[in-house]
């Protein structure tokens, strides 16, 4: 998945460009060197505007980057080490989802550098994955440079029409992060797809989604009383700063169809330890933050 860390636009739904060209042809990757910030490190273009660039910190480290913005942060050496606070905190999610080590089938709707589907196969070996992402450029570029591990397969597609393919139940975990520019696509953020996502899910299953959004976090609260009109719990996690309205940033929402099945007091309490320290909203907490909010639907 990707990495879409601290946008400066805020998440509303709309239609628009993907993180890169879209055209369906595949670039040629190119090597060159070129500053970054204060230094000059390695780059792997793809011909046709993503580019994986060298970690100058950390030397086993790559971002990849789309029309300048970083969508993901990938350690070759270390699949565990997540840069973005985002993905550490959707990666708890999957630790506490099952017994360590049980293999988890899990549906990637966009596909980034693959940051957590690594981070999948290494910490739950054995876990069949599907990864869907829209770009072919992109695609094209990561699994040249960055080849999947076993058990990910990957595929050029649309993220709600891969979905509809899928079979009923097939799926342990679904999780999105599917952006158009800065933006989440319309056809992705509403109860109808929402209702496709849990048609997949094994009714133990959970879904994962990655929101951008600014204060007063109206798209955050529209997207939480969408999935809650289809799921019958829902929790969001975030950084402290950005639920008091001092900070845009990520939100993670996750939703399960059983009553009680997502760990909101273990998640609580391990995001709070994350070196940049998150909050989890559920129950009583999250219905007083949705209050007032409608849920997004096909019809507008």
């Amino acid at each position: 998945m990707g990495g879409r860390s601290g946008r400066s636009a805020h998440g509303v739904c709309a239609a628009g460009r993907h993180r890169a060209a879209v055209g369906g042809r595949t670039g040629t990757a190119r090597t060159s060197a070129r500053p970054v910030g204060s230094a000059t490190v390695p780059v792997v273009d793809g011909g046709d505007g993503p580019v994986l660039v060298v970690d100058p910190t950390r030397r086993t480290g790559r971002t990849l980057l789309a029309a300048g913005v970083e969508q993901s942060y990938v350690d070759v050496a270390d699949p565990t080490h997540l840069r973005f606070e985002y993905v550490r905190r959707m990666a708890a999610v999957l630790d506490l989802a099952a017994p360590s080590g049980v293999p988890l089938r899990a549906l990637h709707l966009g596909g980034g550098a693959l940051t957590l589907p690594r981070y999948l196969a290494a910490t739950r070996p054995g876990s069949p994955q599907l990864v869907v992402e829209r770009d072919p450029t992109l695609l094209d570029l990561v699994v040249r440079e960055l080849p999947p591990p076993p058990g990910v397969r990957t595929e050029v597609g649309d993220a709600r029409g891969a979905l509809a393919g899928q079979p009923a139940g097939g799926y342990d975990v679904v999780l999105a992060d599917v952006y158009s520019g800065a933006r989440m696509p319309a056809h992705v953020c509403t109860v109808e797809f929402v209702a496709e996502v849990a048609r997949a899910l094994h009714p133990d299953g959970i879904y994962l989604v990655n929101l951008t959004d600014l204060p007063p976090l109206v798209f955050s609260r529209v997207q939480a009383a969408t999935l809650g009109t289809v799921f019958a719990e829902v929790c969001l996690v975030a950084a402290r700063r950005m639920l008091s309205g001092r900070r845009y940033g990520n939100v993670v929402l996750a939703a399960a169809a059983r009553p009680g099945r997502l760990p909101v007091r273990r998640l609580a309490a391990r995001v709070a330890r994350d070196p940049l320290p998150g909050t989890v909203r559920h129950g009583p907490e999250l219905a007083a933050f949705v209050a007032g909010a409608a849920p997004a639907t096909d019809a507008g």
